[in-house]
């Protein structure tokens, strides 16, 4: 009977210590459910945050890209008006494809009677499009941050412009230079374009040589 007791005893100690240690388990469990807790807290606190950063980030890109619109819309409208002198607009158009944005270029004449709305190379052929990329390249260079330094390299930039605009645009061109503060050098045929420049050289080749010789205006 005693031995009996005794084991039963022994029987109840063991029980006794694996309730300890399971106990000891379970506070463990608890302290790493707790840690866990608080872990997931603060990633829905840092998730929610990243939306509001997300939000913020493509409501200020938005406005980034309409302020750059605008500001290149302008500059190629004031480029096309000054040169073919009529009240012609330029117009960029935005649109999401596949989450990218895509830009359309459109040339805008309007009249008392209507309203024309063409790309740049449907509108009086292709002078339009060589003052529509000159003004872009120009116009990308000057809102570009950081600022572009250096020339505008240009090679026949109005190739496609008629004779009776052809003064306009070498007018612009001079006062584009002197108003932004930037050299340009350009590679032209067009004698009056050549005239307006500070420096001049015609450049000749002859059995696969080139010979250039400064050009007094």
């Amino acid at each position: 009977m005693n031995e009996k007791i005794i084991a039963l005893d022994e029987k109840i100690s063991d029980l006794r210590d694996f309730l300890a240690r399971e106990g000891g388990k379970r506070e463990k469990l608890e302290e790493q459910l707790k840690e866990v807790d608080a872990d997931l807290i603060l990633v829905s606190d840092n998730i929610e945050l990243l939306e509001k950063v997300i939000i913020l980030y493509q409501k200020t890109a938005e406005f980034a890209r309409k302020q750059a619109t605008m500001q290149i819309e302008s500059l190629v409208t004031k480029c096309l008006q000054f040169i073919f002198e009529s009240n012609v607009e330029f117009l960029i158009e935005i649109e999401e494809l596949r989450d990218k944005a895509n830009a359309e270029f459109y040339v805008v004449n309007e009249s008392e009677d209507f309203i024309i709305k063409t790309r740049p190379e449907l509108s009086r052929g292709g002078g339009v499009v060589d003052i529509v990329s000159l003004a872009l390249r120009i116009a990308f260079l000057q809102i570009h941050k950081p600022k572009v330094e250096g020339p505008l390299i240009l090679d026949e930039p109005a190739k496609h412009v008629s004779e009776e605009y052809i003064f306009n645009v070498g007018n612009f061109l001079k006062q584009t230079s002197e108003m932004f503060n930037r050299q340009i050098i350009m590679v032209t045929h067009n004698q009056h374009l050549s005239a307006i420049s500070n420096n001049c050289y015609r450049v000749e080749i002859d059995d696969s040589v080139s010979y250039v010789t400064k050009v007094d205006h």
